[in-house]
C-alpha cells in the first residue's frame, strides 16, 4: 500500500509542466533582431521558479525588490503542517459548508492547494496597507533592518550608514511586496478559470500592488481599478487633499467574456404617454421605430427596450417587440452600427437638440455592467452611501462596536460578490485576510436575498488583541475570536429576519429558506506525524520502541481524517459520518467517497466490510497491521472485493 506523505505538494516540480499557464510573471519584454519590442520569457526568473534555492543572475526588464527571489522560493517550498478541526468553536459542524481557518495565510494557502485547486470563484482580501510600520506576517524572506541594509549596501567601506529615512525606508516596501507576492501566487492557483480577485488598498502600496499583480495574474487579465467612497466625513484639517476614496484592484484568472453585474435594467412595459407639443418626429424604417421629441424634454417611442435622455437624465423603459435595423444620423457608420446592434451594444442617435443612448435588451442579460466608481453602494433600507462609518454602525448593531478601526461595510462586499457570482450562486468565496469577517457576513446576507448557496472560507491569523483594547476588555483574546462571534451573531440575525418575513407572507407567496450560517473551525498546526528522521547514532532501544506508531500521541481520529482530506485533495466541507463495525470506529466521508479507519488494530472482518462498500478511497494507520503479511492481506482483500478503491496508510 502507498504511504501518504502528510505534507503539502512540491509546487516547483508541478510547475515545470505548466510554465505558460502558471507563470505569467516570467513573460517580459525584449528586443528582436530589428530592435522592436516583443514578448519573451525571462529565463533567469523561470529558473528561479523551478529552483529551491535563490539563483543569482542577470535580470532583464522587471519589477524587482530586495527579497523577491526568496519570496518565490517561499511560495514553492512545501511545509509539514496540517489543519486540526475544532468542533467546540464551530457552528453547525455536521451540516455547514463554510470554513473558518485560523493560522498564517501563507501556510493555509499551501494547505488548500490540493483540495481547492481551480475551485474558488471569487477572492476578496483587505491586506495590511503598509503605512510605515512592520506588520505581523513574519516570513523567511522578511529581513531585519541590519540584514536589509547590508543587502543593498547602505554602508560605506568603513561601515558608516550612507542613507536612512525612517518614514520612507525601502525595507517596508520590500517586505510588503514579498509578503503579498508569495500569497498571491498561491491564491491564483485556487481560482476557477473564470475566477476573479478583488484587493482593497490605499495609496501607500497601490502602484506596487498593481505591478505585483501584473506579474502574478498577467497584465492582460487586469480588469480595472474600482474606486470606493470610504468615508462621508474626510479629515477637515487636511491642508492638501481630503481623501475620500480607496482602491479595489480587480483581476481575472483568465480574461473571459463573463459580464459583471452592476444594476438591473428598468423593465417597464408601457410606452410613455405625453401631452406636450412635439417639435420633431424621427421614423426609422423598416419597422417604423418612431421617436417623437417633445418641448418638455421627454420622448415617446415604440418597439425598443431602453432610451436615455443624456441632457437631463430622464430615463424610461419600454417593451422590445421587434427585430429592427436603423438609418439616420449616427455616430458610427451603418456597417459598424449593424455589427453593434447584432451584439446588443450601446449606440448613439443624434437630433438637433437631443442625444439618445439606446441599448437593446438581451434575453440572457437584463442588467448593466457596474461603474468603476462605487459611490452608489446603498445599505439595506437606506440611501446612505456605504462607508467605513456605516460599517461601524453594522458592528454596533451586533454589539461588537469599538473592536475594529477600519471595517469594511457588508454592502461593499455584497456588491462585489453579486458582480461575480450573480450567475453562479453556489460559488466558493475566500478571504484570507478575514479581519472582522465582513466577507462571510456579506455572503450570508446575499444568500438570504437571492436564495443562493455561496460558501465562504475565512482565513485569519490569531493576532492577539491589545490588552488595553475594548475587544480584550470584552473577553476576546485575538482577532479570530471576534470574527467567529461576528459570523454567529450576523447569521442568527439574518435567519431571524427570514423567519419574521415568512410570517408576513401573503397567500401563494413562497417562503424563503434559512441560509447556511454555520462554519467549521480549523486551526493550523504542525504535522500529525512524528519526526522519524534521526542520525544513526541517535537511535536507542527506547526510540525504536517509540517509532512503532509514527503518529503523535495528542492527535485524534478527526485530526488524522482532515490531514488525509488535505493530502487527497478533498474539500474540507464534505459530509462526515461515523459508524462502528464490531466496536471499531470508521469515518465515512461524502457517501463512501472516502472511508477511514484509524483504530490501533483493525480486524480482517472490518477490512472486508469496508471493502464490500467499494469506497473510492480507503485509509488506515500504518501501525494498525502487525506485519507485512497483514498489509499484503489487506491489499488482496481490496483487490478481490473493491479493485477500484485506492488504499493508503498513514
Amino acid at each position: 500500500m502507498d504511504k501518504m506523505k502528510q505534507e503539502t505538494a512540491d509546487l516547483t516540480q508541478e510547475n515545470i509542466a505548466r510554465i505558460g499557464e502558471l507563470f505569467p510573471n516570467v513573460i517580459t519584454e525584449m528586443k528582436d533582431e530589428n530592435g522592436k519590442l516583443k514578448k519573451g520569457i525571462n529565463f533567469e526568473l523561470l529558473k528561479q521558479e523551478l529552483s529551491g534555492d535563490v539563483i543569482d543572475g542577470e535580470e532583464c526588464y522587471d519589477f524587482t525588490w530586495v527579497g523577491k527571489k526568496a519570496s518565490i522560493v517561499e511560495a514553492n517550498t512545501p511545509i509539514r503542517k496540517t489543519l486540526r478541526p475544532c468542533i467546540e468553536e464551530s457552528k453547525n459542524w455536521e451540516t455547514t459548508e463554510n470554513l473558518y481557518i485560523e493560522g498564517d495565510n501563507l501556510d493555509v494557502l499551501k494547505l488548500l492547494q490540493e483540495s481547492y485547486l481551480n475551485s474558488i470563484k471569487m477572492i476578496y482580501i483587505d491586506p495590511p496597507y503598509n503605512t510605515g510600520n512592520d506588520f505581523i506576517y513574519r516570513d523567511k524572506f522578511m529581513m531585519d533592518e541590519e540584514e536589509y541594509e547590508k543587502k543593498i549596501d547602505l554602508h560605506d567601506e568603513e561601515g558608516n550608514l550612507l542613507f536612512k529615512n525612517t518614514e520612507t525606508r525601502g525595507r517596508f516596501h520590500s517586505s510588503w511586496c514579498s509578503m503579498m507576492y508569495s500569497r498571491l501566487k498561491l491564491a491564483r492557483s485556487l481560482l476557477t478559470e473564470d475566477g476573479v480577485i478583488f484587493i482593497s488598498i490605499d495609496d501607500n502600496e497601490v502602484h506596487n500592488l498593481k505591478k505585483v499583480c501584473d506579474e502574478v495574474f498577467g497584465e492582460q487579465n487586469f480588469v480595472d481599478f474600482f474606486l470606493w467612497t470610504k468615508t462621508s466625513t474626510p479629515p477637515s484639517l487636511s491642508k492638501k487633499v481630503r481623501k475620500t476614496v480607496e482602491f479595489l484592484l480587480c483581476y481575472e484568472k483568465e480574461k473571459n467574456n463573463q459580464s459583471f453585474f452592476g444594476s438591473s435594467l428598468d423593465n417597464g412595459d408601457a410606452p410613455l404617454l405625453n401631452t406636450g407639443n412635439p417639435y420633431r418626429t424621427l421614423v426609422f424604417p423598416p419597422n417604423s421605430i418612431q421617436f417623437t421629441f417633445f418641448d418638455s424634454g421627454t420622448i415617446e417611442a415604440r418597439n425598443y427596450s431602453k432610451v436615455e435622455l443624456l441632457n437631463d437624465v430622464v430615463v424610461k423603459s419600454f417593451r422590445n417587440t421587434n427585430e429592427v435595423s436603423f438609418s439616420g444620423e449616427f455616430k458610427w457608420s451603418q456597417e459598424k452600427l449593424d455589427e453593434e446592434i447584432a451584439l446588443g451594444t450601446y449606440f448613439i442617435v443624434k437630433s438637433d437638440k437631443l442625444s439618445l443612448r439606446f441599448q437593446r435588451k438581451e434575453d440572457k442579460k437584463n442588467f448593466k455592467a457596474p461603474n468603476n466608481l462605487f459611490s452608489d453602494i446603498e445599505l439595506n433600507k437606506s440611501s446612505n452611501v456605504a462607508t467605513n462609518e456605516s460599517a461601524v454602525k453594522e458592528l454596533i448593531e451586533l454589539n461588537l462596536d469599538g473592536f475594529f478601526d477600519y471595517p469594511k461595510p457588508t454592502s461593499l462586499l455584497r456588491k462585489l460578490t453579486k458582480m461575480v457570482t450573480h450567475d453562479s450562486p453556489g460559488s466558493i468565496i475566500i478571504d484570507f485576510f478575514s479581519g472582522s469577517a465582513t466577507t462571510a457576513h456579506a455572503a450570508m446576507q446575499l444568500n438570504a436575498e437571492d436564495g443562493g448557496n455561496r460558501k465562504f472560507i475565512m482565513v485569519q491569523l490569531p493576532e492577539p488583541c491589545d490588552e488595553k483594547s475594548e475587544a480584550f476588555k470584552a473577553g476576546y483574546k485575538n482577532i479570530c475570536e471576534i470574527g467567529k462571534e461576528r459570523i454567529r451573531r450576523a447569521g442568527d440575525k439574518i435567519n431571524k429576519e427570514i423567519e419574521e418575513g415568512n410570517k408576513q407572507l401573503k397567500l401563494g407567496e413562497e417562503p424563503k429558506k434559512p441560509v447556511d450560517i454555520g462554519f467549521r473551525v480549523l486551526k493550523v498546526d504542525t504535522t500529525n506525524m512524528k519526526d522519524i528522521y534521526y542520525a544513526a547514532s541517535e537511535y536507542t532501544q527506547n526510540l525504536l520502541t517509540d517509532q512503532i506508531s509514527n503518529i503523535k500521541e495528542d492527535r485524534t481520529d478527526l485530526d488524522l481524517l482532515y490531514g488525509v482530506l488535505l493530502e487527497w485533495g478533498l474539500p474540507l466541507s464534505l459530509k462526515h459520518e461515523i459508524e462502528e463495525i464490531d466496536g471499531v470506529k470508521i469515518h465515512i466521508v461524502d457517501n463512501d467517497s472516502l472511508i477511514a479507519c484509524f483504530s490501533e488494530s483493525v480486524p480482517e472482518k472490518v477490512v472486508r466490510e469496508i471493502a464490500k462498500r467499494q469506497p473510492l478511497r480507503a485509509v488506515f494507520r500504518d501501525s494498525s497491521f502487525a506485519s507485512s503479511s497483514d498489509k499484503i492481506n489487506v491489499e488482496e482483500i481490496f483487490k478481490l472485493l473493491a479493485p477500484n478503491t485506492s488504499v493508503k496508510v498513514i
